[in-house]
């Protein structure tokens, strides 16, 4: 498993908003992460003390993120979430889930420019949210 300090190096989220806690699996077009931030007080997605469940989205892109950096090793380009679609959610907020979150995406196409993702959060092997994911990337050596 591919631990937390590995998935800071890979994303630009620092301190709590690493929301990730873990890489179960990932091949070229899977990727499968683990967390148990929404179950921390002190989780900075929180609003006067619950955390939305559209928040699951950030999770998402934070394993997009990851699968891109393990998937390229080499780039130091940057990625932009331009759309989400077909967005699920089983419930309003995250308070009744206390086990941990697996977050699966799944690049269904992509090239230099932009990546779309499929994803799915689940808890317990039931599935809390769903959808799919535009990213945009800026090309290396290109400023933001």
């Amino acid at each position: 498993m591919i631990g937390k300090d590995k998935i800071r190096q890979l994303i630009p989220h620092a301190g709590s908003m690493c929301l990730l806690d873990g890489v179960e699996s990932w091949d070229a077009e899977n990727i499968v992460c683990v967390s148990r931030s929404h179950l921390d007080a002190n989780n900075p997605l929180q609003f006067r003390g619950h955390i939305p469940a559209v928040c699951l989205v950030e999770y998402a892109a934070q394993a997009m993120a990851v699968h891109g950096g393990l998937s390229n090793a080499d780039a130091s380009g940057v990625g932009y979430l331009a759309s989400i679609r077909n967005l699920l959610l089983a419930d309003a907020s995250l308070d009744s889930y206390d086990t941990p979150l697996k977050i699966h995406a799944q690049k269904i196409a992509g090239d230099e420019r932009s990546i779309m993702y499929q994803f799915h959060v689940t808890t317990d092997n039931n599935e809390i949210a769903s959808g799919r994911a535009a990213v945009v990337l800026r090309p290396q050596g290109v400023a933001s």
